[in-house]
C-alpha cells in the first residue's frame, strides 16, 4: 500500500462494506438473544441503524472530504438508531464523526483518536454503563488502536488492532455478564459491532468485496416482477401523497421468534392502509412488499409480525423527481392552495409506543395523541419519535416507551426537536398505563414527571410467551415451545399448558393485598381462554378485582399488570 491515509472515497467503501457484513449476519447476531423469548432484534436494530446511517453517506457520495461523510454517517444514524444496541451503535460513530470533522484524509493517529472518541461519547450516552457489552468490545478495541496508532505508519494497522481486539473483548464478555456465560453466548451487540468493523477491514486491505446481500432463497425474480408490475408507471409527483418507496422481504420460515400464519390476501388487505402502489409476490419460504408509503415504519412494523424482514430499500420518491427535474414537488396544486390553520398549542403532548390494537385504543382513550407501533422485536427509530413529536402542537411533550430496548432511543428525541421533551422510563405497558393515569395536565412539568415516575413502582409487570431454543436460566430448565411466566424481566416459570403458565405466574405476582389485576390478552389468546383464567383465578383470590381487555399483541399472550 503505497498511502498511508484514508481518502473521502476509501472511507465512504468501507462504511458500506462494514454495513453490508452486518446485513449478511444478521440472523447471526440475533441468534445471540440471552434470553429465549422471541424479541431477539440486536441484529435487526443494528443493521437498520448502520443501513440509515450509510444511506445518508451516499447523498453525500461526492463529498471530498471525510469529515464530511463522516458527519452524514452520524446523521443518518442517529435519525435511524433502533433499541439500545442501535443508539449505542450511532453514538460510537457519532463522536468518530466529530474527531474528524475537519479531516480531509485520516491517517493512522486520526482513525485511532476517532475510535476512542466515539468510545467517549458513546458511553456519556448510556447512564449506567454495563459492561460485558458492546460498550466494553468498543473501549477495548479503541485502546488497542490508540496503541498501536503510536507506532503504525498505516491506518490498517490501527484497525488490524481494533479488530483483533475487538474479537478478543467479545470473547471475553461472558466473563463480565454472568447471564451470557450462563446461557452461552457473547453479546448480541458487541459481535454486530465486530462484524462492521471485519466489513470495514475488508476494504481497507485492499480485499475484493461484494456489497449484494447474500441470497437467502432461490426466488431470484420476486424483486424483478416487483419492479416490473410499477415500471413506467406515470406518477404525477405533484399528486404524491405516499412519498416513500418501500421494498423489502419477509422471510417466512424463520425459527427464531414465532410469527403469524401468512395469508396473502389478508396481508394485502392489512397493509394496504399504510399506503398505495401494493404490490406481493410470495412463495412458501419468502414475501416480496412494494408499498408506496408516506410513513415507511409502519408498514416495516406490521410487516414484522409475520417473519424477518431483510432487503429493506426505502427511497423518497419526491427528493428522487426534484433531482433528475430540478422542479420543486408541491403536492397541493397552486390553484387550489390550502390554507392551513394554526392550530393552538396545548399543555401537554404524549407519545406512546405499543403493539396491539387494543392496547393502542386504550392509550389513546385516555389521552395518548400520537400511538407509534412498535414494542418486542419492533423497536422505532429515533426518526420515528421525533415525527411524532413533530405531529403535535403543544408547549411539552412526554414519551411513554413501554419497552427497555426503547428507552434509549427516546433519549435521543429531545435534542432533534424545538419542543421540550420529557421521557418516563416506561419498560413495560402496564407501566406505561400506570404512568398516563398518574398524569394529570394542569400540574407542571417536574410535577407530573415525578408522579408519573412514581407510579412505575405501583404496578407489578407479567407477560407470557415462548421459549424459541432450549436453555437454562436461574437453574430453570426450559425447553424451546415451552410458555414461560415473566415478571419485571425476569422469567419465574415455565411449562407445557399457556393458561396453566399464565396462572403459575400470576400466583407468584399477587400477595394479600392485591387489588387489581388488568389482563391484558394476545392476538392468539381467546376471550373464552381468558374468561378460564380470571374464573380460576377468583376461585382463589375471590377478593381482588379482575379488569380483561383484548390487547391484541402479537407474540404475548397475555400482559398481566398486578397493583
Amino acid at each position: 500500500m503505497d498511502k498511508a491515509t484514508i481518502p473521502a472515497p476509501l472511507f465512504l467503501s468501507m462504511m458500506r462494506a462494514g454495513a453490508m457484513e452486518l446485513t449478511n449476519n444478521v440472523e447471526k447476531v440475533n441468534a445471540l438473544n440471552v434470553f429465549p423469548v422471541p424479541d431477539g432484534d440486536t441484529g435487526t436494530n443494528m443493521n437498520l441503524t448502520i443501513t440509515s446511517g450509510v444511506a445518508e453517506m451516499d447523498k453525500k457520495a461526492t463529498e471530498p472530504t471525510v469529515g464530511k461523510l463522516a458527519e452524514a454517517l452520524s446523521k443518518g444514524l442517529l435519525m435511524g438508531a433502533r433499541g439500545n444496541s442501535g443508539v449505542i451503535l450511532s453514538q460510537l460513530f457519532r463522536g468518530f464523526a466529530k474527531s474528524v470533522l475537519k479531516s480531509t484524509v485520516i491517517g493512522p493517529k486520526e482513525l485511532a483518536d476517532a475510535f476512542q472518541a466515539g468510545v467517549d461519547t458513546a458511553y456519556k450516552a448510556v447512564i449506567k454503563p454495563v459492561e460485558g457489552t458492546i460498550l466494553t468490545v468498543a473501549r477495548e478495541a479503541a485502546q488497542a488502536g490508540v496503541f498501536q496508532a503510536r507506532v503504525a505508519d498505516h491506518p490498517l494497522e490501527v484497525l488490524d488492532a481494533v479488530l483483533q481486539e475487538a474479537r478478543k473483548s467479545l470473547d471475553r464478555t461472558p466473563e463480565l455478564l454472568p447471564v451470557l456465560k450462563q446461557t452461552g453466548v457473547v453479546d448480541a451487540g458487541g459481535q454486530g459491532l465486530v462484524y462492521v468493523y471485519e466489513g470495514m477491514r475488508k476494504v481497507l486491505a485492499g480485499e475484493e468485496v461484494s456489497l449484494e446481500a447474500k441470497p437467502i432463497s432461490n426466488l431470484p425474480t420476486l424483486e424483478d416482477l416487483a419492479h416490473e408490475a410499477h415500471a413506467g408507471a406515470n406518477i404525477d409527483p405533484a399528486t404524491i401523497v405516499n412519498g416513500y418507496c418501500t421494498e423489502f422481504m419477509i422471510f417466512l420460515t424463520t425459527t427464531r421468534r414465532k410469527t403469524r400464519k401468512f395469508n396473502e390476501i389478508h396481508f394485502r388487505e392489512e397493509i394496504s392502509q399504510y399506503g398505495d402502489s401494493v404490490l406481493i409476490v410470495s412463495d412458501d419460504e419468502l414475501v416480496k412488499v412494494h408499498i408506496h408509503a408516506e410513513h415507511p415504519g409502519d408498514a416495516l412494523n406490521y410487516a414484522s409480525t409475520y417473519g424477518d424482514l431483510t432487503r429493506i430499500k426505502i427511497d423518497n420518491m419526491r427528493e428522487q423527481f426534484e433531482n433528475v427535474t430540478g422542479v420543486t414537488v408541491i403536492n397541493q396544486p397552486p390553484s387550489q392552495p390550502v390554507k392551513e390553520e394554526k392550530i393552538a398549542e396545548k399543555p401537554y403532548g404524549i407519545v406512546a409506543v405499543a403493539t396491539g390494537q387494543g392496547i393502542s385504543d386504550i392509550f389513546e382513550s385516555i389521552g395518548v395523541d400520537v400511538v407509534i407501533a412498535g414494542g418486542q422485536s419492533m423497536n422505532p427509530s429515533t426518526e420515528d419519535l421525533v415525527n411524532a413529536v413533530e405531529s403535535i402542537s403543544a408547549k411539552h411533550v412526554l414519551i411513554l416507551p413501554n419497552n427497555k430496548n426503547i428507552i434509549l432511543t427516546a433519549e435521543q428525541v429531545g435534542e432533534l426537536v424545538d419542543v421540550p421533551v420529557s421521557v418516563i422510563p416506561t419498560k413495560t405497558i402496564p407501566q406505561g398505563l400506570s404512568a398516563l393515569l398518574a398524569f394529570d395536565e394542569e400540574k407542571e412539568v417536574k410535577d407530573n414527571e415525578s408522579k408519573m415516575n412514581r407510579a412505575l413502582t405501583s404496578v407489578q409487570s407479567g407477560e407470557v410467551t415462548y421459549a424459541v431454543r432450549d436453555t437454562v436460566v436461574d437453574e430453570l430448565t426450559i425447553e424451546k415451545d415451552d410458555f414461560l411466566g415473566i415478571r419485571e424481566g425476569k422469567i419465574i416459570t415455565a411449562g407445557k399448558e399457556m393458561l396453566e403458565t399464565a396462572y403459575d405466574l400470576l400466583t407468584h405476582m399477587m400477595t394479600s393485598e392485591t387489588e387489581v389485576v388488568t389482563l391484558l390478552f394476545g392476538s392468539d389468546v381467546t376471550e373464552d381462554q381468558t374468561q378460564d383464567l380470571v374464573k380460576r383465578l377468583s376461585e382463589g383470590y375471590p377478593d381482588v378485582e379482575y379488569e380483561v381487555y383484548e390487547g391484541g399483541q402479537p407474540l404475548y399472550y397475555f400482559l398481566f399488570a398486578v397493583e
